[in-house]
This record gives C-alpha cells, sequence and structure tokens, in this order.
C-alpha cells in the first residue's frame, strides 16, 4: 500500500499500487448521454425524476432490446471512466476521517462500475431515454438488465431456483 503524501490524496485515505495485470476485460455495448458534463454537476445518486437521459447502444446491439419495453425499471451498469482507482481507505467528507472503499457507494473503486436503478421513459430504436442515472456525459455502457423484482426468468425452473 502507499500510504506517502500526495495532493491527490484527502488526509487518512490509502491508496494502493496498481501494477498487477488485467483479469478481464469489458465490452462496452454504448454510450449514456447526460446533461453533466462535469463532476461538480453529477449527482451524487440518480433520482427517478432526474432529468432524460440516453442509453445509445451501438447498432450491433439494438437487437438486444427486443421486449425490453416490458419493464418500468432497469439496473444500468457503466464504467465511471473519469474515476482513480488506487484508494482503499476515503475520507468522503475531506476531514480526515476515513471509510473503506467497499463500505462505499463511491465512484473510486478498483473497478470503476457504477449501476443505477432508473425508470424508462421509452424507446427509440437503439436508444432508450430513462430517467435516473448519475453519471457523466458519455459514459461507457458496460449493460441494461431488468429490474430484479420485476423480472420473472424465461427459462424452465430448475431444482436449485428452490433451495
Amino acid at each position: 500500500m502507499i500510504d506517502s503524501p500526495s495532493t491527490d490524496l484527502r488526509d487518512g485515505e490509502i491508496a494502493v499500487d496498481q501494477t498487477r495485470p488485467a483479469d478481464a476485460t469489458v465490452q462496452f455495448i454504448g454510450t449514456i448521454r447526460t446533461p453533466f458534463v462535469t463532476r461538480d454537476m453529477c449527482p451524487r445518486q440518480g433520482r427517478l425524476d432526474g432529468p432524460d437521459c440516453r442509453l445509445e447502444l451501438h447498432p450491433d446491439w439494438a437487437p438486444a432490446l427486443k421486449g425490453i419495453t416490458a419493464f418500468e425499471h432497469l439496473d444500468v451498469l457503466y464504467w465511471l471512466h473519469e474515476s482513480r482507482r488506487d484508494l482503499v481507505l476515503q475520507s468522503p467528507r475531506g476531514d480526515g476521517e476515513t471509510t473503506g472503499t467497499f463500505a462505499l457507494r463511491s465512484p473510486v473503486r478498483p473497478n470503476p462500475i457504477g449501476v443505477s436503478r432508473v425508470r424508462l421513459i421509452r424507446q427509440e430504436g437503439n436508444t432508450l431515454i430513462v430517467k435516473g442515472l448519475d453519471c457523466l456525459d458519455e459514459t461507457p455502457l458496460i449493460d441494461i438488465k431488468p429490474e430484479l423484482c420485476a423480472y420473472t426468468p424465461q427459462a424452465l425452473r430448475k431444482d436449485a431456483d428452490e433451495a
């Protein structure tokens, strides 16, 4: 771990050395368009009555949207591309009091994956109009899933489903 003074660290924060090789790759399926062009403009948590945002899928993925309008709410996963990835202790208030990264919903994470529950407004071809995002404009889109509570698996049940 690195705990030497740095102008990038707040009092009490600790960063980790990130020289390990990558374990996996992620394929971005599109781009998220929001009105939030700077981190200061971006809300800490999305609101279901927030501004309209766009999930613009690459055309190859457009067929994967078939059936999506049956759901009122979606879970959207995205890559927080402007976040640092090395902090293990963070001082969210900047007062020296720290909390472990995994106990926070901070965008600063080893794998900066964001997740938001959004309200689906409408589909326009390979684009979904949603409300409830809390990410910067042009954030890479990782995945879209129906809200877990509203989703009923279409596959046949198996014994492990009853456990």
